[in-house]
């Protein structure tokens, strides 16, 4: 099999999507931020104020508290005063935070050759857009090179293996399907076993929507990754959970409750072109120790982009032009 291809490499690309994916939350950063810094008030009031701002974006109470204080003593050494100089040194401590120093190593290890699938187990609740992100997860692998095969392992909402089977139709990749209440571990065994037949790089496994409560359902999708696990036993290769950035913080606790079930590797964060209130990506790295993988920035088959933490920063700070 060809060696895989996980990374895409135009800045440009990704700048510009990233860009237009978090313009809400821009609006809603950028303008409030820059005001409280060039207001010239006291700077305890600065220091409220900017605090305020950024719990109001979803970055959580314990963050945001954590992240004025080093800024407050930073600037205290460094006697700053300058406004763009203070921004500056807010979005170096926002880096900080987004940066999940393992995450280079981590994706280099996956563009090695092999000679079975590569196999990505997708997980997450109901509504949060999981089977299109991984339609635009298949597109943007194969616009890589790679080639992807899908399995509509969702058996229990059967619009669910339709909506996949128009998606795989659409972006010219295979769908592995079984009826509407199939059994799920029998989807992803033959898709398994049709990946390594048709000499597929990359087999993703679309999994039921559920609740993070529902105990049962949860010990469905843990049989899934057994089924795989028996074929090949250092998969699945990934777990990447889809998180929905417009339920802000309320999304951890679905976050939490996969990582402890299935130990998910990445996240990838949809929706967010609808959320001004994008500093959600800040706790999942923080609270959940997991490297946001991918950003969905809209409604098109194209709008999924590799995450820069960088270019998210200046995404939302960064300067107009």
């Amino acid at each position: 099999m060809n060696m895989l291809n996980f990374l895409n490499r135009n800045k440009q690309e990704v700048r510009s999507k990233t860009r237009e994916g978090t313009q809400k939350s821009r609006l809603a950063w950028l303008g409030p931020i820059m005001r409280i810094v060039r207001s010239g008030r006291p700077q305890e009031i600065l220091w409220e104020d900017l605090e305020e701002v950024l719990i109001s974006a979803d970055i959580g109470v314990e963050t945001s508290i954590d992240l004025i204080e080093n800024l407050k003593k930073h600037c205290s050494q460094e006697s700053l005063t300058d406004s763009e100089k203070i921004i500056e040194a807010l979005k170096s401590m926002l880096f900080t935070c987004l940066t999940h120093p393992p995450l280079e190593d981590y994706l280099s290890t996956r563009g090695t050759s092999r000679s079975s699938p590569y196999v990505i187990l997708v997980v997450g609740v109901n509504g949060v857009g999981k089977t299109t992100t991984i339609a635009k997860l298949a597109h943007y692998y194969k616009n890589m090179g790679n080639k992807v095969i899908l399995a509509a392992a969702d058996t229990f909402r059967a619009a669910a293996i339709e909506q996949l089977q128009l998606h795989g139709s659409a972006i010219g990749v295979d769908v592995i399907a079984h009826r509407h209440g199939a059994d799920p571990g029998a989807v992803a065994f033959d898709a398994y076993q049709a990946s390594n037949a048709r000499s597929a790089d990359i087999l993703i496994i679309d999994t039921a929507g559920r609740l993070h409560t529902k105990t049962n359902l949860m010990k469905e999708m843990i049989k899934i990754k057994s089924v795989i696990t028996k074929l090949d036993n250092s998969a699945p290769h990934e777990t990447l959970l889809v998180l929905d950035a417009t339920t802000g913080v309320n999304g951890l606790d679905q976050a939490k409750s996969f990582t402890k079930t299935v130990q998910c590797q990445g996240v990838i964060l949809s929706k967010m072109d609808g959320t001004s209130r994008g500093g959600i990506a800040i706790p999942i790295q923080r609270e959940l120790n997991l490297p946001i993988l991918y950003l969905g920035t809209g409604e098109s088959i194209e709008d999924l982009v590799g995450f820069d933490a960088w270019e998210f920063i200046e995404a939302l700070l960064g300067p107009v032009n």
